[in-house]
């Protein structure tokens, strides 16, 4: 099937073959449900760990895992390798890399709000203009003070901040409106209840660890389990676009190689432009253009082409395409659109064949040596040679077990950050404002106690003065008061001249 980096998909008239060192200028997998899209990639991310070329690729119908079995033989499938021609065909495995964002069925993937960064976390959130443009704020004001945004605390701590801050930052960098924090931390809380709250943490994903081989040259193919994960489609689809953006950013220049980087295969691609914001849109064009000189090819996998915009489309060079079923004008006119981006072969008309091939039939055209698109052919796709079907239980979970990125992401761990700080400035200023208040109120009980003083002073005066007044009130003491002022009077003072005089004489 593989020779050197030529690999034979399939055959029509003619046989159709993947060029490697073309790979990296993306391709497009299309068609109805049920139409063959999930053998054609398999197909396609065998070949590239054969070739030593690491994969990602998301496995939202459960069946991909099971690229770690090999396949068995039928009368079918020797029917199949028999037509195509496919000489040497053995059943293998692949080695496989098992991840799953909620740590259940793979190795938990973890990143920061920080590395997330507010563009792609404005699309998770849904948030409008206004509360993009503070979600921008937030994040300037806290890489200004070194603050690192891991989680959704962290977050919410820093939007808290803000609120409390807002007359200051809102001088500085415009109106901060506390409606459009309040609305943003609503929506922080809808995401949580998600369950996008176990997204942001550390360990954070290191993107080298999705770029390994193993001992035998092979590429591993690093599954992201997805079926829980596509019942949050804007989570699902903000994380893809977050790991395409995370490569773009981390992989060095390397031009054109012979063999792609990686390939990153995203499926469900709809999910990607659903409602989304021009800026974003912006983003993911670029990153699109550009990641092909990092060595990183694309594949986009939907149900129809018309799902991916224009300027995307227009970028992915390889194609499969699979039946498209046509009930209403509007699916007649994507498939008449879908035809033509095809290089016509005079063999077939291509709108018409697109809604006659079978499953596990498509229309191929891949990129030639010149880069050029090849004469569309509609053939028959090659069986994969991994077992069709899930992944037995106990398998996947040796496979997570015996995997060294069960050792570095299993646990997760919660070290200082925007949370901690803030917290610890709240706490300050609550831990001093309870000093303040508390020696208000010493001080307030001093003045009390004061005061209370000088009013029993004024107390033990008065109720002196008061027994004073009564005392001399009194009959008896005024009695009393006569009889001692008459003895001291005339009479006293003849007795005290009286002993005076005996006194005198005594002397004499």
């Amino acid at each position: 099937m593989s020779e050197g980096y030529r690999f034979t998909i399939g055959k029509g008239d003619n046989t159709v073959e993947l060029l490697s060192r073309m790979s990296n200028r993306h391709g497009l997998i299309a068609g109805a449900t049920g139409t063959g899209k999930t053998i054609s990639l398999k197909v396609l991310a065998e070949h590239f760990s054969d070739i030593g070329v690491p994969v990602f690729l998301a496995d939202i119908k459960g069946d991909l895992a099971s690229l770690a079995e090999p396949g068995s033989m039928n009368d079918k499938l020797q029917e199949r390798i028999d037509t195509i021609g496919l000489e040497g065909f053995q059943f293998g495995s692949f080695p496989i890399r098992l991840w799953d964002v909620y740590g259940k069925l793979g190795h938990p993937v973890r990143t920061d709000i920080t590395e997330m960064g507010p563009i792609l976390l404005s699309r998770l959130l849904d948030l409008n203009e206004t509360q993009t443009g503070i979600l921008h704020i937030a994040f300037r004001v806290a890489d200004e003070n070194g603050w690192l945004l891991v989680d959704l605390k962290d977050l919410r701590s820093m939007l808290q901040y803000l609120g409390d801050n807002r007359k200051e930052y809102s001088l500085q960098y415009g109106n901060i409106a506390p409606q459009s924090i309040g609305a943003i931390q609503r929506s922080l809380l809808t995401l949580e209840s998600q369950g996008g709250d176990v997204f942001f943490g550390e360990p954070s994903l290191d993107i080298q660890d999705l770029l390994m081989t193993d001992p035998n040259g092979k590429g591993m193919v690093n599954v992201l389990e997805s079926q829980d994960l596509f019942n949050s489609p804007r989570i699902y689809s903000t994380f893809l676009l977050w790991m395409l953006s995370d490569l773009f950013e981390q992989l060095p220049e390397v031009g054109d190689p012979e063999k792609p980087r990686m390939v990153f295969f995203f499926d469900e691609a709809h999910l990607l432009f659903n409602d989304t914001p021009k800026a974003l849109m912006e983003k993911i064009e670029l990153v699109v253009r550009l990641i092909r000189s990092k060595g990183v090819g694309v594949f986009f996998v939907t149900q129809n082409p018309a799902d991916i915009p224009d300027n995307v489309l227009g970028q992915l060079g390889n194609r499969i395409q699979h039946a498209l079923r046509a009930y209403t004008p509007k699916e007649q006119k994507a498939i008449k659109a879908a035809a033509e981006t095809f290089r016509q072969n005079p063999s077939f008309k291509v709108e018409e064949a697109i809604t006659q091939l079978k499953t596990g039939e498509a229309l191929v055209s891949f990129l030639d040596e010149e880069g050029k698109p090849s004469i569309v052919e509609r053939a028959l796709i090659a069986p994969p040679r991994s077992v069709i079907g899930t992944l037995d239980p106990a398998k996947r979970q040796g496979i997570i077990d015996n995997s060294p990125m069960n050792f570095k992401y299993k646990d997760a761990v919660d070290e200082e950050s925007a949370y901690e700080i803030i917290q610890a400035k709240y706490e300050k200023i609550v831990a001093q404002q309870q000093q303040e208040e508390e020696a208000k109120i010493q001080e307030l009980e001093e003045k009390e106690a004061e005061k209370l003083r000088k009013a029993r002073e004024k107390e033990i005066e008065k109720e002196k003065k008061e027994r004073e007044r009564a005392r001399k009130n009194n009959p008896l003491y005024k009695v009393g008061r006569t009889a001692v002022n008459t003895l001291t009077g005339d009479v006293g003072r003849k007795i005290a001249r009286g002993l005076l005089g005996n006194v005198g004489s005594f002397f004499k």
